[in-house]
């Protein structure tokens, strides 16, 4: 069984001096088990971002470390920069990674920001999966104003003081999931035409999902700067092209692209298979296959036959709910294929239009349910842990039915999303390619035993609760989609 592992990507507002670098570094490294990944300083946005990964505890005491020494270090009353920034320690997510919910990430960020807020004297905002409140979920929200905005006003923040802090101002602390930095550089120095294009691409405005756009002035060129929120729903190479093709409609182009961080190795994969158009450029990794072959699966997970066997294995996890997320995941696969099948032929130009849409809902709904593969078997075992407390202890049965009800919401997810493929199978059986209508209906058929899976997986969550009305609600809707 895995480790607990949790990444922790905090954001500091300063990217200029070694010095202070080097003692956030040090603040970090200096915790036991924390392993730093990566570094990367802009002196034009004045900001550095530190990713290392650690159990859970270990990465918050890290986190802890590495603010107190951005407060007594770094003086926002003396910074600038371009990056929008309301703190010395600006934003500190946590990201479940291996053998950890996103419960435990929220959990996680709600201590940090408590202790925080006690020791350090910051106001801190909890943000995205913490929020407490529902503006502010998104940081931009929670950053609104800056330091300079906030310094003459009475805040109202989760935990700390209802002012800011003098100097090291305020803190967003959070859970999500892996997010991309991306910025893309233009062959101007035209800042208008960046923030034009930002506006264009960032969901805010109407653009593509799950992206967040600004536009600045950095080294003497225009940059296109974001925050990719789901790069299984908008992965960067579809956001490069959207850029590039704005760009030129403007008469300028594209000079050059970068990564602040770190990125999935799945999204540089898919990019090249796009730019390639080999579709299916993973199956045909060199590293990969050595990796598999070795038993280390690809991209540091399980390879398939590894998974199969722990499934057969004497554990209960994996179990029944996630084969149910795996056989929607596979179901939106036959869908997305039947829908390339489909693209480009002339004998079903009239279905182009609707097959492309189809294949992006089929892809999206394919990331999001090869997720809920792994939550599944994270939410178990925190109803594990739960029984594990002694029967004596009076919090004992709240906790086991918060973690049941947890354990309910991730089939919830599965069949809700596993309808969904249901629908798109049959659409795309009737207007797709003819030679791959037996996909169509496998695909069918697999959407549909994830639907019932799940619905199983309810019922035995539900049924387990010490006051099963808690989990009514997911279990009619749950009824609702088996019967749709």
């Amino acid at each position: 069984m895995a480790s607990p592992l949790v990444e922790c990507v905090p954001n500091f507002s300063e990217g200029r001096d070694p010095a202070t670098i080097g003692a956030i570094h040090a603040a970090i490294v200096g915790v036991p088990g924390v392993k730093l990944l990566d570094v990367q300083s802009d002196a034009a946005h004045n900001r550095s971002v530190f990713t290392f990964v650690a159990p859970p505890q270990a990465a918050a005491d890290a986190a802890f470390a590495a603010m107190r020494v951005a407060t007594a270090r770094i003086d926002l009353t003396k910074h600038s920069g371009e990056h929008p920034r309301m703190g010395a320690t600006d934003v500190v997510p946590f990201v479940p990674v291996t053998a950890v919910t996103m419960d435990e990430c929220v959990a996680l960020a709600r201590k940090l920001g408590e202790r925080a807020g006690k020791e350090l004297g910051i106001p801190v905002f909890l943000y995205a999966r913490a929020a407490q409140r529902s503006e502010r979920v998104l940081l931009p929200d929670v950053r609104k104003g800056e330091f300079e905005g906030m310094r003459g006003r009475i805040l109202e923040p989760d935990f700390g003081p209802d002012r800011v802090h003098p100097t090291a101002g305020a803190t967003a602390i959070g859970a999500r999931p892996f997010l991309v930095a991306y910025n893309v550089y233009l062959d101007t120095p035209d800042v208008s035409i960046a923030k034009d294009i930002a506006k264009q691409i960032r969901t805010s405005s109407g653009g593509l999902p799950a992206v967040q756009a600004s536009g600045f002035e950095v080294q003497g060129l225009a940059q296109v700067s974001m925050n990719l929120l789901d790069i299984d729903i908008t992965p960067p190479a579809t956001v490069f092209q959207a850029i590039k093709a704005l760009a030129v409609k403007r008469g300028v182009d594209v000079m050059k692209s970068e990564i602040v961080g770190l990125i999935p190795e799945r999204a540089v994969i898919r990019a090249a298979g796009a730019v390639l158009q080999v579709p299916d450029a993973a199956d045909h990794l060199l590293e990969a296959k050595i990796r598999a072959a070795e038993g280390g699966g690809g991209g540091g997970g399980a390879s398939l036959d590894g998974w199969i066997d722990e499934l057969a294995g004497g554990s209960p996890v994996p179990g029944g709910g996630s084969a149910a997320a795996l056989a929607g995941t596979l179901a939106a696969a036959l869908v997305a294929m039947v829908a390339r099948l489909t693209i480009g032929r002339k004998a079903y130009a009239d279905a182009q239009g609707r097959a492309t849409e189809i294949l992006a809902e089929a892809e999206r709904l394919r990331g999001e349910l090869r997720r809920l593969v792994d939550e599944d078997a994270l939410a178990y075992m925190a109803v594990s842990q739960a029984y594990k407390i002694p029967k004596d202890d009076p919090t004992r049965a709240r906790v086991v039915d918060d973690a049941l009800v947890g354990a309910a919401r991730t089939p919830a997810e599965v069949a809700k999303r596993a309808a969904r493929v249901l629908i798109l199978a049959k659409e795309i059986e009737q207007i797709g390619n003819k030679n791959a209508v037996s996909d169509a209906r496998v695909a069918g058929l697999l959407a549909r035993t994830a639907i019932e899976g799940a619905v199983e997986n309810i019922k035995v969550n539900v049924a387990a609760m010490g006051d099963p009305t808690t989990g009514r609600d997911l279990l009619e809707e749950a009824d609702r989609l088996r019967g749709s």
